[in-house]
């Protein structure tokens, strides 16, 4: 019997749902564009839940649907997928393919973790700090890709030893892994580029209501989240979800100095490319503090594609008539997650200039009541759980261009539940399918799906709390704002 599967389901279902929202849905106060843009949205969240074709490929579907359907004229939809934060990405991950391809954050990773320590918990503290600092310049999923090798061959190190515990092995093998995937998740949170959620939300802002969210500024409320959330999440995997008899690791230190041995000596190269990278980051950090007054025009943007153009100058030793990058190593960059972004920036970019997301926020008349703090709880908890099972950048695309017009409603500052989305949407833990870093590491063949469930639900439940909390006090002092206030700067809300 030939059953439909959810993809056949969501073939059919998106489109159908896009004509039913043309032809019927007209409520008073829901202008043509604004009914347009909402039907285009229902197909591609139908589309992207369903993952009928790549997510990338939905993404694109503004392109053709919102000149065609009168939401957005294709020049004004065209322009969000060559957005600067677009070019923000394109510069930060060339800058990771060079450090990957020197193998540069091998040698970053394996000294973290010799520095801390090798008793058990301490490797995987080692681990969980040495993939949070990379994931917080690389994508988690390239971090989480790189450090799996180097987790196995530990966890190898310690079967292969006769002094181990056969089921310390196994609880080990399960502890290291998802540390990997959970710390991974959690470093992308801390910087600007970290993840693409959080490029979302300043690009939304940018791009509808001439807000600039600066590096600098995301590293003051990302990092402690990151780093309190990273401490905590340690403390769990190895004290409460897992426990270990054993204390020590027989032959951990070996097999990591082998590891940094056969690296062998710093190379030109890679102290080109650190050089590079340290100068990118130094600027990203203090060109709001030292640099607005000296270069105004300076932009995060032009930072990030100057080191790639950078990399393309500085002649390598090792390949003759090369350099510390070539074309053919940058075009492996991944252009899917561009024109996810792309399309997100179209569908805030739709719901802003066709009146839909203040018409949405003028229906949430039931939410007016309600203190900011249990609002806060309620959407980063259905976002944390949302993207268990949709894509993350979806999620955020569809959700942030509504939450301005919420903030209306409830006279509070959008910052406050925007930051707590998209920090929330960083933090599905449950299942492989929820983030790349999951799946990376479910492939590995230690875990299954229970043991990621039991360990991930008090993870998502922890993450939930460390994010109402921090946003909720934190982030007013850091980012000087009133969160039970409204700003007037926001534009064209009045």
């Amino acid at each position: 019997m030939n059953y439909l599967t959810p993809k056949k389901i969501g073939l059919i279902l998106g489109p159908l749902t896009f004509l039913l929202i043309r032809l019927f849905f007209h409520p008073e106060g829901l202008s043509h564009e604004a009914n347009a843009v909402l039907g285009v949205t229902l197909w591609m969240a139908l589309w992207w839940m369903l993952e009928v074709v790549p997510i990338a490929v939905t993404a694109i579907l503004p392109i053709v649907l919102f000149p065609l359907s009168g939401a957005l004229p294709l020049a004004d939809t065209t322009e969000n997928f060559g957005h600067k934060y677009v070019f923000l990405f394109v510069g930060g991950f060339i800058l990771a393919i060079a450090i990957e391809k020197w193998n540069l954050h091998k040698r970053i990773a394996l000294y973290i973790i010799s520095l801390i320590g090798t008793s058990v918990k301490k490797i995987i503290l080692g681990f969980m700090v040495a993939t949070a600092f990379l994931s917080m310049w690389i994508s988690n999923t390239a971090t989480s890709v790189m450090m799996l090798p180097i987790g196995m061959a530990i966890i190898s190190q310690l079967q292969d030893n006769p002094e181990t515990d056969k089921n310390e092995n196994r609880i080990f093998g399960k502890a290291l892994m998802l540390a990997i995937a959970y710390s991974a998740s959690i470093g992308g949170m801390a910087t600007l580029i970290g993840t693409v959620p959080n490029v979302i939300l300043a690009g939304v802002l940018e791009e509808t209501y001439g807000i600039e969210i600066s590096f600098l500024n995301w590293m003051l409320i990302g990092f402690p989240i990151a780093i309190i959330l990273l401490i905590i999440c340690w403390k769990y995997l190895t004290s409460i979800a897992f426990t270990f008899k054993q204390h020590d690791f027989p032959g951990g230190i070996t097999e990591i100095k082998r590891q940094i041995k056969d690296l062998g000596k710093f190379s030109y190269e890679e102290k080109m490319v650190s050089l590079v990278f340290a100068a990118t980051a130094f600027f990203w950090i203090t060109r709001t503090l030292l640099f607005k007054k000296l270069i105004p025009q300076l932009d995060d943007t032009i930072i990030a594609i100057t080191a790639a153009i950078i990399l393309f100058l500085i002649p390598s030793k090792k390949e003759k008539g090369k350099m510390l990058i070539d074309w053919k190593s940058a075009v492996k960059l991944p252009w899917g997650i561009l024109l996810l972004f792309g399309g997100g920036l179209a569908l805030a970019e739709g719901f802003t200039s066709s009146g839909l997301a203040l018409w949405i926020g003028e229906q949430l008349t039931l939410i007016e009541d309600l203190p900011l703090m249990l609002l806060l709880v309620i959407i980063v908890m259905a976002v944390n759980f949302l993207t268990e099972i949709t894509s993350n950048i979806a999620t955020t695309s569809m959700i942030l261009p509504v939450l301005i017009p919420v903030a209306v409603v409830l006279n509070v500052h959008p910052f406050t539940i925007m930051i707590g989305v998209t920090m929330a949407a960083s933090c599905a833990y449950m299942l492989p399918v929820a983030t790349p870093p999951n799946a990376v590491v479910f492939g590995s063949g230690y875990l299954k799906i229970p043991d990621m469930m039991k360990a991930g639900i008090w993870m998502n439940l922890i993450s939930i709390v460390i994010i109402t909390l921090l946003v909720y006090y934190l982030l007013p002092v850091l980012w000087d704002i009133d969160p039970t206030v409204f700003p007037e700067n926001f534009k064209g809300l009045e």
